[in-house]
């Protein structure tokens, strides 16, 4: 590593990478800082025996994502069979006319954020809901899929502007793998955790690899570790920015499944339908002989904390509820997440707490010579990869104009 660079990038996730990217096109001199031993970030895929994606899994809004063209580009295969996540596989636990009856209740629901929450002053989701109604725990359970945290801790307003065009697909070999492939192609170096940034006329980074100077730098840690770097002089508005839009917990098991022609290739599986405290289980994704169990909100966080062991028996305990006693003796336990005590994440994406929707603009404003780049940043694509793609790309347009208006003129 050279100790001195036009660019250096912090975090060598989704934003780092997309930074890296445009920055190599420029043509000007950078490098990536990674504090994990790895590119990606908050995707990861791992292999046991299948690509399972322990972090981010789904191209959202596919049908304008970037990440589709990406993929495929670099030789991944985009499995574009629907989400299932509005089904009931078998309609265990729920009539037809039920599940029909939810749908109905839950695009209610978003009608009524979308069509009020920019004229009102500022409130949490929670306040949209209709009282009484039935299937309230159901909306406060697939919030906290969506979100990582309840309706009473989301602005209302933030949700509002969340863009979705309801086409999610994915990438049969590992939506992480293809973060992995793109950032093999930039100079990354590994294990360099960034403790401190100081600017004015330039950069100076301190790293546990040692100092890195340079003429701009692109910051593109998560919210909730941003206040682990020391900035100087300090960055009051990031910070409070930051603490706005904290980290939402999002968690997975996954279970290898003996004998699973049983089961519908992508099928789904609610535990029940009157409780926010459930897990969300995905059979056979992408015809993979494989359970993905997903958690989100409180329950996420409290099984995560309690460690691996926990999520599992968690998870087997609500299959068994559903598919019998015996189900569990069916499953051999493959892998697990631990996003909210991973102490380089403390989170999966980002929500913003009630009054903080514009929190995303101030966090994303640059300081120069210090831009600012991740998931967090984005006001329509907050909370997915490509978000974070979009924002690094942005950044390193910003990076690329501030050193071209700084060159000595003779």
């Amino acid at each position: 590593m050279s100790d001195f660079y036009d660019v250096v990038v912090v975090g060598a996730g989704a934003a780092g990478i997309a930074a890296g990217r445009r920055l190599a096109k420029a043509g000007v001199s950078f490098v990536l800082l990674e504090a994990r031993n790895r590119v990606g970030g908050r995707a990861h895929t791992i292999q046991r025996e299948q690509a399972l994606d322990l972090g981010c899994g789904w191209l959202h809004s596919a049908d304008r994502n970037p990440m589709v063209a990406l993929a495929e580009a670099s030789g991944f295969t985009v499995d574009r069979t629907p989400a299932p996540w509005t089904r009931q596989s078998g309609h265990v636990g729920v009539t037809d006319a039920e599940l029909e009856d939810f749908r109905k209740t839950f695009a209610v629901f978003e009608n009524r954020i979308d069509a009020e929450a920019e004229k009102m002053p500022p409130v949490a989701a929670s306040a949209y809901l209709e009282s009484g109604n039935r299937w309230n725990p159901m909306l406060h359970a697939i919030f906290s899929y969506i979100s990582g945290a309840t309706l009473e801790c989301i602005d209302a307003r933030d949700y509002a502007r969340y863009e979705d065009t309801g086409q999610n697909w994915r990438v049969r070999e590992g939506y992480g793998a293809v973060f992995a492939a793109l950032g093999a192609e930039l100079p990354v170096v590994l294990d360099a955790r960034v403790t401190g940034v100081e600017s004015g006329a330039g950069v100076r980074l301190q790293t546990s690899r040692g100092v890195v100077e340079a003429r701009g730098a692109i910051i593109t840690v998560p919210t909730s570790i941003l206040h682990t770097i020391a900035f100087a002089p300090e960055m009051q508005e990031k910070l409070e920015a930051a603490a706005g839009l904290p980290l939402g917990t999002a968690e997975k098991v996954f279970f290898a499944l003996a004998e699973p022609e049983e089961f519908p290739v992508d099928g789904h599986l609610f535990p029940r339908f009157d409780t926010a405290d459930m897990g969300s289980y995905h059979l056979r994704p992408s015809g993979k002989p494989v359970v993905e169990s997903y958690f989100g909100g409180d329950l996420a966080r409290g099984l995560a904390e309690a460690g691996a062991d926990a999520m599992v028996a968690y998870a087997k305990e609500e299959l068994a509820s559903l598919l019998g006693s015996s189900f569990p003796a069916r499953l051999t336990t493959l892998a697990s997440s631990a996003w909210a005590v991973d102490p380089l994440a403390m989170g999966s994406y980002s929500y913003a707490k009630p009054g903080c929707a514009e929190m995303r603009a101030v966090l994303a404003a640059p300081r120069e010579p210090l831009f600012f780049a991740g998931e967090a940043c984005s006001k329509h694509r907050y909370s997915t990869a490509h978000g974070a793609f979009e924002t690094g790309h942005e950044a390193a347009e910003q990076v690329l104009v501030f050193l071209q208006r700084s060159m000595p003129t003779g």
